[in-house]
């Protein structure tokens, strides 16, 4: 997913082109997902991000186009176009690794969705933002952006690893990311 305007990011250009340690956002999660065992990778774009479509298309990636009506119609626009179980991700964890991607994909054996989240004190005490949030059995979590869409069944996988808590929504949680990288 990789269509947002990143607004709140309050940055020059558009949010996937952020660079996070001289790389862009985008081209971190689109390495480690090629470097995990994910098959095909799609890059969901809307009219928000031409250059980021550019850039994609120029790297050989799918380009999967959205209307840019926000993340859930974004998303069902792309989940239409691909087939299930698809993983999701997010353009803004630029410190996305192969394994976690593959502990994901692990967890994912039960032919459901499966929602990804690590416990909001976790993204407290590295400094990055908190936005959503909801209480399962034990401390409050927070979704990391990488999901797997499958069934209707919805199972939560809460990891402890931080290259899933990183979300860059906001500059504090960019300099947080380059301290991290």
């Amino acid at each position: 997913m990789c269509g947002g305007r990143g607004t709140r990011l309050d940055v020059e250009g558009e949010k996937p082109l952020v660079e996070v340690g001289g790389v862009p956002m985008v081209d971190r999660v689109r390495d480690a997902l090629g470097a995990s065992r994910v098959g095909t990778v799609h890059a969901a774009v809307s009219p928000h991000a031409p250059a980021t479509r550019d850039h994609l298309r120029t790297a050989g990636v799918a380009v999967v186009e959205t209307p840019g009506e926000g993340y859930v119609a974004d998303l069902t626009t792309a989940l239409d176009r691909v087939d299930r179980p698809t993983l999701t991700v997010a353009a803004d964890l630029p410190l996305l690794a192969a394994t976690p991607v593959n502990r994901v994909l692990d967890a994912a054996t039960g032919g459901g969705s499966l929602t990804t989240a690590v416990p909001v004190d976790l993204k407290r005490r590295l400094g990055v933002s908190v936005g959503t949030t909801f209480d399962h059995e034990g401390p409050p979590l927070a979704p990391t952006g990488c999901n797997v869409v499958a069934g209707t069944d919805d199972d939560i996988y809460v990891s402890d690893d931080p290259r899933l808590a990183v979300n860059v929504n906001r500059p504090t949680d960019l300099w947080v990311a380059e301290a991290l990288v």
